[in-house]
């Protein structure tokens, strides 16, 4: 005989990715000739629900390695980035995103650089990062019980059950008897 049971149990309900490009914009101390090289660090973020979607905060640095004064002399500038991130997480078996629901951001992809110009002094960068979103929260798992029998095996002692049987009953009658020999 079997019937099912369902457990209540957090899984991963949701989970999606998504590669998004952001121009930004920045002034160096100098008016930069050529950009020599840039890079992206410190990369921090995190997950918060928005009425259902999830809300992604983060920041970076940037740095900007450029000449300047007709390409004599060279400068690195940094400059601090904030982003937002909007992304609307299909959930599995009809689940809801509730205050509950632990949300999880990774970077698939580190933010990266893809172009970057000169325009009138200030230098316009394009940069690109994927993250990857999991939404960790209650769901219902059903499993087979099957009830046809106790799992134990009953053991019963041999040796103990020969010597009961063994048992002489008239045992004082015969120490008596022992005893007048």
């Amino acid at each position: 005989m079997s019937n099912f049971r369902e457990i209540v149990t957090k899984a991963v309900i949701g989970k999606a990715k998504k590669t998004s490009g952001n121009k930004f914009s920045m002034e160096t101390e100098e008016k930069p000739d050529t950009v020599l090289g840039c890079w992206v660090i410190n990369n921090t973020f995190n997950g918060t629900n928005n009425n259902g979607s999830v809300q992604i905060n983060g920041s970076f640095d940037v740095n900007v390695w450029y000449s300047y004064d007709n390409d004599t002399k060279t400068a690195v500038s940094t400059q601090r980035f904030n982003y937002s991130d909007k992304m609307n997480v299909p959930l599995k078996n009809d689940t809801v995103l509730d205050n509950n629901s632990e949300i999880i951001v990774r970077s698939l992809k580190q933010p990266t650089v893809t172009d970057v110009n000169l325009q009138n002094g200030v230098v316009n960068l394009n940069i690109e990062k994927e993250l990857g979103v999991e939404i960790v929260g209650n769901t219902k798992v059903k499993i087979m019980v099957e009830d046809d029998e106790e799992d134990y095996e009953e053991l019963i002692d041999d040796e103990l059950n020969q010597e009961i049987d063994n048992v002489n009953e008239n045992y004082l009658e015969t120490e008596e008897v022992k005893e007048e020999k």
